[in-house]
């Protein structure tokens, strides 16, 4: 299977790694709606990126999951961080918290940018559904009339997660 499939001029990308060590515009952190960064994603992102990152989330916070807000990058390679609350109960809190993420992204004329899988970590969300929802929300971005995006990259941790998302990539 692929690591990278190109839909309305975007380029849709896997890679497996750190998501603060991203390149991007913007990386997404995998957030609670409180908007405070412990362990995980949020936890790699603080440490890379600074304190200041999560002090100008928790300003704009709480939000409702499936809703995101952005920061600054602090330190972070990236400019920015969209923080993405998708720990809720539901699988189509995933789904949310990627569309909103995109949607925020365009706003602010972002056209790179990097996720993690959502959900998975704490929150428990199954790797497999995440995969199809968050590449079925980064397809729909992509091809989107009047679509800047040139890449949305997913950065996956594990060999594990590498493989159910280019599996997923390649059903697209």
């Amino acid at each position: 299977m692929a690591d990278e499939r190109t839909f309305g001029g975007c380029r849709v990308s896997l890679v497996q790694g750190d998501i603060s060590a991203q390149q991007t515009q913007a990386v997404v952190n995998a957030a609670n709606n409180h908007l405070w960064m412990g362990a995980g994603v949020a936890g790699a992102i603080k440490r890379r990126g600074g304190d200041e990152i999560e002090r100008e989330a928790i300003a704009q916070g709480p939000i409702r999951v499936g809703e995101a807000v952005i920061t600054t990058g602090g330190k972070l390679p990236a400019d920015h961080v969209i923080h993405a609350a998708a720990m809720g109960d539901a699988p189509t809190d995933v789904a949310g918290a990627t569309r909103s993420s995109l949607e925020l992204a365009r706003e602010k004329g972002i056209t790179t940018v990097s996720f993690p899988a959502l959900g998975t970590g704490v929150a428990g969300f199954p790797v497999d559904e995440c995969a199809r929802m968050m590449l079925a929300e980064a397809k729909l971005a992509a091809e989107a009339e009047g679509s800047t995006f040139e890449e949305i990259r997913f950065v996956l941790w594990s060999d594990g997660d590498m493989e159910t998302f280019r599996d997923e990539l390649g059903k697209l």
